[in-house]
């Protein structure tokens, strides 16, 4: 599995920062927030696009995914949801980026409302992220917290260019246990967002491995799988703006991550060695 971590832990930062974290600190690839607040978003001009794939290749780290905030089971017309994916895709195609973000946010709607208008926009948007080599993934959130629930939104459409973006804190805070949410998610996986928190009622983001979320389960699942994908280290410093800075906790996240994936390794040479 290949690490990254996600731009959410420094609003704001850089590219040129953001790289150079990246790189210093041993990560593979990074999840950029495509926000109008951040650097990478839609509305930047070409010459500004090749800025960043530039800034980014010559450090050898991976644009993984652009981070959008589009809700795609929110009542009211398509066209609107559309049009902001449709940029979405053009800007992660011109950046490299294998993956954009959207989030369900159903709002008032019925689950079932909720789930058939997330499945009809996502459908109509399906062929053009194929042309573009971008996948959509649907994050687990909000509205679609469960595996389970956003499974339901990607399921009808039936195209390789729509996916689910696992994040493990939603799942969990849904009741739903890791080995369900692998099982459910499996044939529609993007890549996995992973993070800590303290409890259930307080979600203050921790450094990996401090807090209650179940990140060895996740990571022994996926890898008894052979998944060869992405875990994203997510730490939202943009929600929790008294949490330590970005730059000091990645070296700790990162080592965290290799021990949980040097355990599995672990375990799987002891079972296959003979007794």
């Amino acid at each position: 599995m290949r690490l990254a971590f996600s731009t959410l832990g420094a609003p704001g930062l850089p590219i040129r920062d953001v790289v150079r974290l990246a790189a210093d600190c041993g990560f593979h690839g990074v999840e950029l927030r495509a926000h109008p607040e951040e650097p990478v978003r839609p509305g930047l001009t070409l010459n500004q696009r090749v800025d960043v794939v530039e800034a980014f290749r010559s450090a050898d780290i991976r644009i993984l995914a652009l981070a959008g905030y589009t809700h795609v089971a929110e009542p009211g017309a398509d066209e609107p949801v559309l049009a902001e994916i449709r940029q979405l895709l053009e800007l992660a195609r011109d950046l490299g980026a294998r993956y954009i973000r959207v989030f369900p946010g159903g709002g008032d709607s019925s689950p079932v409302e909720g789930e058939a208008t997330a499945a009809r926009r996502l459908g109509e948007v399906a062929p053009y992220a194929a042309d573009l080599g971008v996948r959509v993934l649907l994050e687990t959130h909000d509205s679609h917290r469960t595996g389970a629930a956003a499974v339901r939104c990607v399921q009808p459409v039936g195209h390789g260019s729509v996916g689910v973006l696992w994040d493990v804190l939603h799942t969990w805070l849904g009741g739903e246990a890791p080995a369900t949410t692998h099982e459910l998610l499996a044939p529609y996986l993007g890549y996995v967002q992973v993070k800590d928190i303290a409890a259930a009622g307080d979600t203050t983001p921790l450094p990996p491995g401090t807090g209650v979320l179940p990140l060895a389960e996740v990571i022994g699942l996926l890898s008894r799988a052979g998944w060869d994908g992405w875990l994203c280290w997510e730490y939202e410093k943009r929600w929790y703006p008294r949490i330590p800075e970005l730059a000091g906790l990645l070296p700790a996240a990162r080592a965290h991550l290799l021990r949980l994936l040097a355990g599995c390794a672990d375990h799987a040479d002891h079972e296959d060695s003979p007794e």
